[in-house]
């Protein structure tokens, strides 16, 4: 039996959700533990694109999926994306979909508390996705969150969402010259809300707790990555959650006994959207190629993602802090075609070398990449299944990354679809 851990290893966008479809297939229940819908995961099945933001994305392999405590909910978007998924053929009822009964809810207020931040800021704002995700998790940690449990208590909810309004309101009114909101309209619109996802609700630790007490699989999934985590990213240029492994266990209410296996989606090179250091990114040609060639526009807000090369010293950071058991390597036809690939693998700081990533961003904003030259390649690895079968200088490339960051890759992706896949290590077969 194996319960996996799948996270990202960069700023997010690495591909998780490719690996995720592709490993649940071994799994019995995916399990999404953190962030809310300002993530997106893509997945190509047959040449067919589909993007969930809630769902978990084992939900293409027919699997048992699980919104976990540590996310926070739009309902609204939620019920659009259970209805996308099953127009889309794909079965998405309260028997393969169950959200937390203890998952905070993302309220209108949220939103609207987001967009006028973001607008005050100017050239200073943070580069968040306007979604509410922050101000729910603000209210989480203060104790005046509304949770799915409350939704469904019609007299509760009612209550909270009076009280809480009284002080949005003057928040929004006041300090961020922002229109104001109907505490009962949204008390309305929210009743039908509960009323359609209330068979859905439920004590997911248990559920999670039951299933692998009886022996079934369990496939855990985060949202962005490792540097975009509220404790040990580039704070403030972060999320608002905490994107690392070891919240799989608080996010989905199981003790760290029951993982067998972290996983580190690593892309075969670096992008990050928004605002943000970033020492590696490209300005010129090469990462233009990159961008366009890798289609790298944000999955939720089709914003343009900064390209840069491959970075080593995050990825070090993200094999300690996430205890990873082993990596996948996604996007890799992407760098075909370019002369000289580089991997970063250290900074250079006024003259110090630096191999550990700094807290500090003005000692990050002043790191220079040192980089390691390495022959590119020209062939077509797309229809290329095996390591073996990899041109050599690919097979160097990827070498190169694994000595770097002292971790076995257990996973090549070469193309968007589900079957552009080599997987040397399953690692629901290692264990």
């Amino acid at each position: 039996m194996s319960n996996i851990v799948i996270v990202g290893t960069q700023w997010g966008d690495e591909g998780k959700g490719k690996v995720v479809d592709l490993l649940a297939e071994h799994a019995d229940i995916v399990v999404r533990f953190q962030g809310g819908n300002n993530a997106g995961h893509t997945m190509v099945v047959k040449g067919e694109q589909i993007i969930s933001h809630l769902v978990p994305s084992g939900i293409l392999q027919n699997k048992t999926c699980i919104i976990g405590n540590g996310l926070v909910v739009d309902p609204e978007v939620l019920i659009g994306e259970l209805d996308y998924l099953s127009e889309r053929g794909i079965d998405t009822g309260p028997d393969k979909v169950k959200i937390s009964e203890r998952a905070h809810i993302i309220m209108p207020y949220h939103k609207q508390v987001d967009h006028a931040r973001e607008r005050m800021k100017g050239d200073k704002k943070i580069g968040t996705t306007g979604r509410g995700i922050g101000p729910a998790y603000e209210d989480k940690a203060t104790r005046r969150g509304v949770r799915f449990v409350d939704l469904i208590n019609p007299e509760t909810f009612s209550e909270k969402v009076h009280a809480i309004c009284d002080e949005k309101n003057f928040y929004l009114k006041n300090y961020l010259s922002s229109e104001t909101l109907d505490p009962d309209e949204i008390i309305e619109t929210y009743s039908k809300y509960a009323d359609r996802l209330a068979p859905y609700i439920e004590n997911v630790s248990v559920t999670i707790y039951e299933s692998i007490k009886d022996g079934k699989q369990v496939l855990f999934e985060g949202a962005q990555g490792t540097h975009l985590d509220i404790d040990h990213g580039t704070y403030p240029f972060v999320t608002s959650s905490n994107t690392v492994a070891g919240n799989a266990c608080g996010g989905a209410g199981v003790g760290p006994k029951e993982i067998t296996g972290v996983i580190g989606i690593v892309k075969a090179y670096t992008t990050r959207v928004g605002a943000g250091p970033f020492p590696a990114e490209l300005f010129d040609e090469i990462g233009d190629q990159i961008q366009k060639t890798g289609a790298e526009f944000g999955a939720t807000t089709g914003r343009k993602r900064r390209c840069g090369w491959l970075d080593t010293v995050i990825l070090r950071n993200a094999v300690r802090l996430n205890g990873l058991t082993g990596i996948a390597v996604t996007k890799l036809d992407v760098l075909g075609g370019i002369d000289t690939l580089k991997i970063c693998d250290r900074y250079d700081y006024k003259g110090k070398i630096l191999k550990d990533f700094p807290a500090d961003l003005d000692i990050l904003a002043e790191c220079k990449p040192v980089y390691e030259n390495l022959p590119g390649w020209t062939e077509d690895i797309s229809q290329i299944r095996s390591k073996d079968d990899l041109p050599e200088n690919t097979k160097n490339y990827l070498s190169k990354l694994e000595n770097l960051v002292e971790t076995p890759i257990d996973i090549i992706s070469i193309g968007p679809d589900r079957d552009e896949t080599i997987v040397i290590n399953n690692p629901f077969k290692k264990s």
